[in-house]
């Protein structure tokens, strides 16, 4: 029998919800991270400069521009990452993780990390690779 797109839609929705309270549970308890947080703070630490433009930190985090200038402010007031002028184009803001934010974001990794484990140690290899193909053929 067919799964309808209905309850498969549920389903997805469910999973999801399932995994955000997990990872963003190890993170805010442990770190006081929320995982859009954690996300600015990976794509920074990946950047070879570790540094990007607001604009491409938004994309890259599933933000709007508006919506990642909200969240870095508070990021900023701490000391997680610090706003520089873009040298080429002054109208460009550029945002760089901070000595403290890579630290932060080192520690974070390991909570990240097990979190993930935990939620996925049920599935064989072969069960997570046919999980993420099915998933890349619908994104």
């Amino acid at each position: 029998m067919k799964t309808s797109n209905q309850t498969l839609f549920d389903n997805i929705l469910s999973t999801h919800s399932h995994i955000l309270k997990r990872v963003e549970g190890a993170l805010g308890s442990v770190h006081g991270l929320g995982l859009s947080e954690y996300l600015v703070l990976h794509r920074l630490s990946a950047a070879p400069t570790k540094m990007m433009s607001r604009v491409e930190l938004a994309d890259q985090v599933g933000l709007t521009a508006s919506g990642v200038t909200r969240l870095l402010q508070p990021m900023e007031k701490i000391g997680l990452v610090q706003r520089k002028i873009n040298e080429r184009d002054a109208r460009k803001s550029m945002v760089e993780l901070s000595s403290t934010g890579a630290r932060k974001f080192t520690e974070a990794q390991v909570s990240f990390e097990e979190s993930l484990e935990t939620i996925f140690d049920t599935l064989s290899n072969q069960e997570r690779q046919s999980l993420s193909s099915s998933l890349k053929l619908i994104a």
